[in-house]
């Protein structure tokens, strides 16, 4: 196919291959920033991917905050009440999945549902329209939909997993929190012959209880990674049909509404689970 945007005539694995890079940044081995030239350096940073994720944590931190300072009981208006229904939901999770107490678990529910629904909401925006604009202005890679970037859902589920080992160390403290990944799930022997054996089940305890720690943050950060980048990659196929993909483009843009919700539902839902199972003592 042949596609403009700066960067002439594609086929169609260019046409996939640019709206799949993203705009970067990195010093070289002189120290130097350069653009875009960061193949295999771990240190590059996705400039679109933090632009977007900012961008849209500050448009949800400010509409909440808008609708907060002017919230009505007589006369709520629509946008007051879609965000009630939100705030109503967020804490009816809570308070149904979390058993312990805490007042951050609900805001910090309510702030992964809202921010990474509106992130994976721009997966619904034409592919070609926000590239094209920024290769107006001679920006030549423009990838906006962050959670397709597994950097940015990796940096999210790490500072979940942040939170449970702090959760896990306030409610059972530190030795609470070594039992746990030495004591289960087989309880090592405490007197007897089998006292031998105790160091080798707790080794095996040890190694199987890391890997099922560490899986939560690689669960959280995969899971939502790989639903939402599928997602943009049969966008951007569908986009190659040319006009054909106006009734193609609008099915699957209805359905994935679907997969944009459920992807926050279930990152939000995972959170919690995790962090009241860090929070119950038992």
């Amino acid at each position: 196919m042949a596609s403009e945007g700066g960067h002439g005539p594609q086929t169609s694995g260019d046409y996939i291959a640019h709206h799949l890079q993203n705009l970067q940044v990195c010093k070289d081995e002189s120290g130097e920033w350069i653009w875009n030239h960061c193949a295999g350096n771990p240190m590059a940073i996705n400039v679109d991917s933090m632009f977007w994720s900012v961008f849209l944590g500050l448009v949800f931190i400010l509409m909440f905050r808008s609708v907060a300072k002017k919230t009505s009981s007589s006369e709520p208006g629509k946008l007051q009440a879609f965000v009630e229904i939100i705030v109503d939901f967020v804490d009816g999770s809570v308070k149904d999945t979390f058993h312990g107490t805490s007042r951050l678990i609900a805001p910090l529910a309510l702030t992964i549902f809202v921010w990474v629904f509106f992130m994976n909401l721009m997966d619904l925006v034409p592919v070609d329209w926000i590239p094209l604009a920024a290769s107006a202005t001679g920006i030549p890679y423009m990838k906006v939909v962050p959670t397709t970037d597994v950097n940015i859902t990796f940096g999210m589920s790490i500072a979940v997993f942040v939170l449970i080992i702090f959760y896990t160390i306030k409610n059972k403290g530190v030795l609470g929190f070594i039992a746990e990944l030495t004591l289960h799930p087989i309880a090592p022997p405490t007197k007897g012959l089998g006292l031998i054996a105790a160091p080798f089940i707790i080794a095996f305890n040890f190694i199987l209880e890391s890997v099922a720690l560490l899986a939560k943050p690689v669960s959280l950060s995969l899971r939502l990674f790989g639903n939402m980048f599928a997602g943009e990659l049969i966008f951007i196929l569908i986009a190659l049909l040319g006009i054909w993909q106006l009734p193609l483009h609008f099915g699957w843009a209805v359905f994935h509404v679907l997969i944009v919700t459920l992807q926050a539902f279930i990152f939000m839902m995972l959170t919690i689970v995790y962090l009241s199972l860090a929070s119950e003592t038992h």
